[in-house]
């Protein structure tokens, strides 16, 4: 007999761990809107302001959240998030899994079109999955040996070498999102990746002007499924006939965008802009969980592949004084060792707090003579493209100069960064702001392709949890891996960041979950 089944850890994932706040202004505009509504016009175009252009819009090929933000649009998945963090039905109706855990059987949904006119079905759907369980790093690291197979035009089985309980959830997060593409732009793409973007979803792409903007257009014959909208889940409706995403560098052009009404959105607000924006007529402020800013280290080769290097940088390293630097007001961070969510208790750990934020240069020196430092020179890879990562790379610069450290800064746009990042010759340590995970395994800090961190042990760590039979196994397990990441310090944790936005009051049903959402928004003329 076959069963409906989400397994252990979905359900841990389900835990709704990240309120979306908004700014105390919310609800009289929402007041305000309600009450004119009838003597309203809207316009048919929305222009979003974002930090920096993104690599692809491959979403398997990048981890890019400015990427994957543009690409939700255009693209659907066989799975996604509700706004509770539940695993929910899109271009699938409906899972089967069998008693073994071993047997994913998924009913898709008829009569959907791609953006070219061609019906999705089986096929396609087979060779999106297959190529997302080989290029993506998280599912190859979650999912090893897994494979789909057409069974009938609306049926696909995906096949486990052994159960996995957090499939679904790896499927629907939205960090590396399997998008489901035409087969023949599949079999066509070069190995860097789709060069034809056509999806399912609301929004189709039109162009991309490099250094300026990507066009997207509404989809006209968009299927949407019948439930009501929650997370990214429910029903979609282009609202608007052209979308503009911007590629605005500049912090100060962004927020003077917002004033001028330019911009409908803008992404990436710095905070320091925070309270000013606050303040502004006709402006709305977002704020809501963010994630954790992260310092990775190079423990494949150059000086820090000596972990007692990398233990002298972390005994010398001040978290309160770079988190300040990077987000100036207080109520936009937090110190806290926790690789996830310090708000979802199923996964909040402290393990690793004895060695975290300790700011001790003389215990740090000591360190450093005992690992033999010479003054070899340490590269700090970043990017000014985002605010919070430069700023922290620069302060950290500082902190390993006064610990007697020869330090470099090589800075570069966005997406030169994420390729200089995998080029592990050409950095010792980089900064990333990187977006909460519903379950662990899911970390980029324990992705081998992020930085190279391909420890036996804390694959074994993973193993466990993922295969722990209660929650409490499973939180234990996460408790010793997260103090092992503190010994080991392939990265730490800096600290945890809220993320900001800011809108114009033209919007109309606007929503953020983990990303701006678009579709169902109106832009008052």
């Amino acid at each position: 007999m076959k069963r409906k089944y989400l397994g252990l850890l979905i359900a841990l994932g389900m835990i709704l761990f990240a309120a979306v706040g908004c700014s105390n202004n919310d609800k009289e505009s929402k007041d305000s809107n309600e009450a004119t509504k009838s003597n309203k016009s809207y316009d048919d175009e929305m222009n979003i302001a974002v930090t920096a252009q993104p690599p692809t819009l491959d979403s398997v090929m990048t981890v890019s959240q400015v990427a994957l933000d543009i690409a939700g649009n255009i693209y659907e998945t066989l799975y996604t998030l509700n706004e509770k963090y539940e695993p929910t039905p899109m271009l699938a109706k409906s899972v089967d899994v069998s008693d073994d855990g071993k047997t994913y059987t998924f009913h898709l949904r008829e009569g959907v079109k791609f953006h070219n006119g061609k019906e999705m079905a089986s096929d396609d759907v087979v060779a999106s999955m297959n190529r997302w369980l080989e290029k993506s790093s998280r599912a190859k690291s979650l999912l090893g040996g897994a494979k789909f197979e057409t069974q009938d035009p609306y049926t696909t089985v995906l096949h486990l070498e052994k159960p996995s309980s957090d499939v679904l959830i790896a499927m629907a997060s939205q960090s590396n999102f399997p998008a489901i593409m035409p087969k023949e732009i599949i079999e066509s793409a070069p190995a860097e990746g789709v060069t034809e973007y056509i999806g399912t979803g609301p929004f189709k792409f039109k162009e991309w002007k490099q250094d300026q903007f990507i066009h997207l257009v509404k989809n006209d014959d968009y299927q949407a499924v019948g439930e009501k909208p929650s997370g990214f889940a429910g029903k979609k409706e282009a609202l608007v006939n052209d979308v503009y995403y911007h590629f605005v560098t500049d912090h100060s052009t962004r927020i003077a965008g917002i004033q001028t009404g330019e911009y409908d959105i803008a992404d990436n607000i710095p905070t320091e802009s925070y309270e000013q924006l606050s303040t502004m007529d006709h402006v709305k402020v977002h704020t809501f969980e963010g994630g954790t800013l992260t310092m990775f280290f190079n423990v494949n080769e150059g000086p820090l592949a000596d972990v007692k290097l990398r233990q002298a940088v972390n005994t010398a390293l001040n978290m309160d004084e770079i988190l300040l630097a990077s987000f100036v007001n207080e109520d936009l961070y937090e110190l806290n060792p926790s690789y996830m969510n310090p708000n979802q208790p199923q996964w909040a750990s402290d393990a690793g707090k004895k060695v975290y934020n300790q700011g001790d240069l003389e215990k740090a020196k000591k360190l450093l003579k005992e690992a033999g430092y010479n003054g070899e020179e340490i590269t700090l890879l970043t990017t000014q493209d985002y605010g919070e990562m430069y700023t922290a790379t620069i302060v950290v610069q500082e902190q390993l100069r006064q610990l007697g450290m020869n330090v470099k800064v090589a800075n570069y746009d966005f997406p030169t960064f994420l390729e200089k990042k995998n080029d592990r010759s050409s950095w010792d340590i980089f900064i990333t702001s990187n977006g909460y995970q519903l379950i662990p395994p899911q970390l980029l800090a324990l992705t081998p392709d992020w930085a190279g961190n391909d420890n036996p042990q804390i694959k074994a760590l993973i193993a466990e949890i993922r295969e722990a039979e209660t929650p409490e196994a499973a939180k234990a397990k996460w408790d010793e891996l997260q103090g092992f990441l503190y010994e080991y310090l392939s990265s730490t944790v800096i600290g945890q960041y809220k993320s900001i936005l800011a809108t114009t009051d033209k919007l109309e049903d606007f929503e953020v979950f983990e990303a701006p959402i678009i579709w169902n928004t109106k832009v008052v003329k």
